[in-house]
């Protein structure tokens, strides 16, 4: 084991010293430029920010700057941006994607999205309803899959807006 850790050490110095290396390429920035936008606002525009935690349908997960380049899909739910000055905003989201940059700069693009403070409680609840009354009555394959999607989003949408 301990060879192994000298190993790794000898090969990361020797990565990090080659010029052009994915090590020193990077940057590593102590920055994340970050983007949220959706067809109906943009909610952030590379604004500087501290953390954002995204619902991902391989799960929830935080990025901080540095992360790793990510590819990935969102699920229904809330996107929480911590600023730099402390403060959270939380967004909900219906779908979309998150990618995470060689450069530490992230963009969330969203199909749909409101500030969670916006949203109205009655409202999502009369969505749900109609959304399980679409499924029940669904009959193809597609009415059936865009019945369930509808349903999804509305569950999410309730869930946060109480």
């Amino acid at each position: 084991m301990a060879s192994f850790v000298r190993t790794s050490r000898s090969a990361m110095r020797l990565l990090s010293s080659k010029p052009g290396s994915v090590i020193t390429k990077r940057g590593y920035a102590d920055e994340m430029d970050f983007t949220l936008a959706a067809a109906n606002k943009v909610f952030y525009a590379k604004a500087n920010v501290r953390q954002v935690d995204v619902p991902s349908f391989s799960g929830a997960f935080g990025i901080l700057p540095k992360h790793v380049p990510t590819l990935a899909v969102l699920k229904p739910g809330v996107v929480t941006v911590y600023e730099n000055d402390g403060t959270a905003k939380k967004v909900f989201v219906s779908s979309g994607t998150v990618t995470i940059n060689e450069d530490s700069s992230v963009q969330v693009l969203a199909e749909e999205a409101h500030a969670v403070e916006d949203l109205d409680a009655a409202a999502a609840r009369e969505a749900l309803n109609k959304a399980q009354s679409d499924a029940s009555r669904a009959s193809t394959e597609i009415e059936k899959a865009e019945a369930q999607i509808a349903l999804e989003v509305a569950e999410a949408l309730v869930a946060v807006a109480q």
